[in-house]
């Protein structure tokens, strides 16, 4: 996989950041919210810190910002594992399976060249 830009990245966690949120609000039980708050809580420390970058650097190859986002890909893989049961609408569950894919896939090319 070819090095994401910082605005690529941003463009995507934005997009799941969305997802999850619209996940929040639909999900039944209070243990998928408070998993699912724990997600978009550290995806909104990672989005807060790249929209400190300027927006010239947005070019530039992304770089992990934040330790949280760096341990977050286990948690991503779980919820992959049973987005079905945790997110209800079929539109919110199609739009979350290509978004993970793709936020997954930046963040195993990070964590590999750590």
């Amino acid at each position: 996989m070819s090095e994401t830009t910082v605005a690529d990245t941003l463009r995507e966690y934005l997009s799941l950041y969305e997802l999850l949120d619209d996940a929040y609000w639909e999900a039944a039980s209070i243990q998928h919210k408070d998993m699912l708050y724990d997600i978009i809580s550290i995806f909104s420390q990672e989005i807060f810190e790249m929209n400190k970058l300027s927006t010239q650097d947005h070019h530039y190859p992304y770089e992990v910002l934040t330790e949280g986002i760096r341990r977050v890909v286990p948690k991503l893989e779980y919820l992959d594992e049973i987005r079905e049961d945790v997110v209800q609408r079929t539109q919110t569950l199609t739009d979350f399976r290509d978004i993970l894919s793709s936020v997954l896939g930046i963040l195993e090319n990070q964590l590999r060249t750590l």
